[in-house]
């Protein structure tokens, strides 16, 4: 892959905490396995990795303290965040809407980096990953979207988030290891 990617975690810094997210929390921490993975390769190469994140209704954090919460107070995805713990070089930015574009500084982030290809993952698919989607195709970044990269709470919203992807967004929805090893030529 000649173009310049930046991998976007999306909203993986989680407490998952809220309810019903014993429905979510084992399929994403499967996909954060195939994130850590990907974020491993995109380093080595010196790509970004740009960690776009709820801020959880506290307009006063940083996302360093969105971590530090997580962590330091055991909630049920600690395992994830320090799975996907941020290094200094990585980019985040808090997001107050589903989109990661609304609102917030991603796209001028992105275009000062001068990214094309954009490398979607997280939770959940069909909510914040799909409008974050959505958002990245109308500015006209091409999207990669490792189907094992996302998670959603149910298998018939994994299989929409899925086809929505592919037919009207375009995305490249190949699996992590592929995209892996199109990624280390």
């Amino acid at each position: 892959m000649k173009e310049r990617c930046a991998l976007l975690i999306i909203d993986m810094i989680n407490p998952f905490d809220f309810d019903d997210a014993d429905k979510l929390l084992p399929d994403a921490k499967n996909c954060a396995k195939a994130i850590a993975n990907l974020k491993a390769i995109l380093r080595a190469k010196e790509w970004p990795i740009i960690y776009v994140n709820d801020n959880y209704g506290d307009w006063q954090s940083e996302f360093t303290q969105v971590y530090n919460h997580i962590v330091n107070n055991r909630l049920p995805g600690a395992p994830i965040a320090k799975l996907l713990a941020p290094d200094t070089e990585d980019y985040s930015v808090l997001k107050p809407q589903f989109s990661g574009f609304f609102a917030s500084p991603l796209d001028m982030l992105l275009r000062e980096l001068n990214i094309q290809t954009l490398i979607l993952t997280g939770v959940v698919g069909n909510m914040c990953v799909e409008f974050t989607a959505n958002d990245a195709y109308m500015r006209d970044y091409q999207l990669l979207i490792p189907k094992d990269g996302f998670a959603c709470f149910t298998e018939e919203e994994y299989d929409a988030s899925l086809n929505h992807f592919t037919t009207v967004l375009k995305a490249d929805v190949s699996s992590s290891k592929e995209l892996q090893k199109r990624l280390n030529r």
